[in-house]
């Protein structure tokens, strides 16, 4: 089903809100319960466990859990759903107060620090307007570290047109690239055909960005 396009922080919110309150943590498309990719790519950064980690978009998302128990101690976690962050602080326990939980609209959020690690796994294929790129990009700029990474997922040139009923914009890593320079360089690139909960297959494509000296 499509919808109409949310374009205000409120309305984003209650979209996602909706789209958690129906199909719970485990049952949107993007669920994993291990984050595979992402983990393969933290390791090859070789970054130290009191790296300042945030997880762009994290809602319900386990890439938390994983980072917790492998012993980072500065993460924190970024959603416009208020409904995905507390299924996932409901989840994680008494862990959940050693995570920065930050209910913000990336379209209305300033960053009070930079980061070592931003990570963002689906979240920029929903901007479709070059000013809503443009805007993330600015928001990116100010909040990574000039020695940080960035990780960054997206449906890939053959990957679906829309999610929870949202249109995307599908790229492949050269654009993903293209996109992000001259502020940031590649640093490498991964494909991923990954399985939904229903059992369809959805391409990926993930870039790692450093900020350009």
């Amino acid at each position: 089903m499509r919808m109409n396009r949310p374009t205000t922080p409120g309305d984003r919110a209650a979209h996602w809100n909706t789209v958690y309150d129906t199909k719970g943590e485990d049952g949107v498309s993007w669920f994993q319960a291990t984050p595979t990719i992402t983990l393969e790519l933290l390791d090859a950064l070789d970054i130290g466990r009191d790296a300042s980690i945030i997880d762009l978009g994290g809602g319900a998302s386990v890439v938390v859990d994983h980072l917790l128990d492998r012993g980072f101690t500065d993460v924190s976690v970024l959603d416009v759903s208020k409904v995905a962050m507390e299924d996932a602080r409901s989840r994680l326990g008494a862990a959940a107060e050693r995570v920065h939980w930050l209910h913000r609209d990336i379209f209305d959020w300033t960053p009070e620090r930079r980061f070592d690690l931003w990570h963002d796994r689906a979240v920029f294929h929903f901007l479709i307007e070059a000013e809503e790129r443009e805007s993330y990009l600015r928001v990116l700029r100010s909040g990574i570290a000039g020695d940080g990474h960035v990780i960054i997922a997206t449906f890939d040139a053959h990957g679906p047109t829309h999610c929870s009923g949202l249109p995307v914009v599908r790229y492949s890593a050269s654009e993903l690239a293209e996109l992000f320079a001259p502020h940031f360089s590649l640093v490498t690139t991964r494909s991923e055909e990954h399985l939904t909960p229903a059992g369809l297959i959805q391409p990926f494509t993930w870039v790692t960005l450093r900020p350009a000296s």
